[in-house]
This record gives C-alpha cells, structure tokens and sequence, in this order.
C-alpha cells in the first residue's frame, strides 16, 4: 500500500518547475491529483502523464488569485472525485525591482497570486476537509520569507505572510483534523535561476553551506511526507529546505 492511495490532491501551480514534480511525487504515492495552472495547456500534459487506472488525475485551468477560479477548481475535483484531502499551494510569481521601482500593480499582483491565492485555496477545501473528517495542506512558503532579499520585497513580505498564515490556519483547523504546515526551499533549479546572472549565481551560491542548489526532486518527497499519515504529527511547521542558507 503506497502513502496516499485512495487520496485526491489539487497542485496549484502544477504545470511546471516544482509543482509539476510535486505532483508527480504525489502521483507516484498513488494519490489522484489534480493540477491546477493558469497554464491550462500544461496542467493537461502534467495530468495526462500521471494518469493512470490506479491513480487518475485531472488538469484543470486556474487562477488562483480569482475567486470564482478556486471555486470552480474545487468543484470540478468533487465532480470527478469526489473528495479532496491534500491541497498543494504552490503557485507563485516573482519579480525583481528595487523598492523605489515597485510601482503599486506589481505590488498587488505578486502578493494576489503568492499569498492571497493561499488564502482563497485554503478557505475553499475547508468546508470538504471538515466534513470528510480531515485533511493536510502544504504551502510552499520561501527561505526568502524567513530572510528576506533586496530587490524582491513583494516577494518576500507574501512568503512571510504565507509562513503566517500556515501557523493561524494550524491553530484553527486543528480541531477538525486538518494538518496545515508549509515547506520553505532555498534556491532551486528551475527555469527562473536561469535568468541570474553568473556573478549574482556565484554570491547566491557562496552562501549556501551545501554549495549547490536544490533541485525539485528534493523539495517533493517534503511535501509527500507532510500530506501523508507520516507526517501526522507536523503542523504549524516551516520545514526549511534550503542546504542551510537559513538555519
């Protein structure tokens, strides 16, 4: 018996990077995932290549910063479903501008999509969670919500806040058997370090004890593991996943 058979997830930001391998990881324990993507293209693919008798999945378009998005995402995973018992808050979105160059749009929109998308996921799989019994959410927060970074202050004030409201929604949720916790990676090879440039790289790098990044396939198997009965005992917890960039 794998980890999650029998068990539905929805994976936001699913369409690539971490999330996609998230859901493949979560896939592989045997649990039906749905993932969800503004890119509704990619989250088909992800979808068709996890899909099997065992363990269907389904790819579903997604903001998660439109309410009337969350709602529809979770009502089409209790149509085809039936119940939800993992949620997966990974999609986010950055920028880099110092703080002078911010202008107020870009402001909203990272925290609307990084933290506000949270919040509208969350409040959505609760009234199912609570009437199924139970269930486990995992925010992907940042080590850069426990640091912080110049140039990146949108960014970084909605991890915090994410890594935030992880612990109010433990604390609330708790009693109706709902584990909430988050994991907060370092840097990770994905498409965006690919836009750093080598010097920027090598300071990045410098201060990493491990002295590499991580890659996806190591942020995953944390996720598994909190949304899983082996992690039964965790919630409220920012599980730092950053080869000791923060410690």
């Amino acid at each position: 018996m794998t980890k999650l058979a029998g068990r539905t997830a929805i994976v936001t930001g699913a369409a690539a990077g971490i999330g996609r391998e998230i859901a493949r990881a979560l896939s592989a324990e045997r649990a039906s995932v749905v993932a969800a993507d503004r890119d509704g293209d990619g989250a088909a693919r992800v979808a068709a290549q996890l899909s099997t008798s065992a363990a269907p999945s389904a790819g579903v378009t997604a903001d998660v910063s439109v309410e009337g998005d969350v709602q529809r995402l979770v009502d089409e995973t209790l149509s085809r479903f039936g119940r939800i018992d993992v949620l997966v808050n990974n999609a986010g979105i950055a920028a880099s501008s110092t703080l002078v160059e911010t202008d107020l749009d870009e402001w909203n929109r990272i925290l609307a999509v990084d933290l506000t998308g949270v919040f509208l996921c969350s409040r959505a799989v609760t009234p199912t969670m609570i009437a199924q019994g139970g269930g486990a959410i995992v925010n992907i927060g940042s080590q850069l919500g426990l640091r912080g970074a110049p140039n990146l202050a949108a960014y970084c004030a909605a991890k915090a806040g994410v890594h935030g409201l992880t612990k109010a929604l433990a604390r609330e949720l708790a009693p109706h058997g709902i584990r909430v916790n988050a994991v907060a990676p370092g840097p990770v090879d994905t498409d965006i370090l690919a836009d750093v440039d080598p010097e920027t790289m090598a300071g990045i790098l410098a201060e990493i004890p491990l002295g590499r990044v991580a890659r996806v396939e190591e942020i995953a198997p944390v996720v598994v593991l909190l949304a899983s009965e082996g992690g039964a005992y965790f919630t409220g917890s920012v599980v730092n996943v950053s080869g000791g960039h923060v410690m």
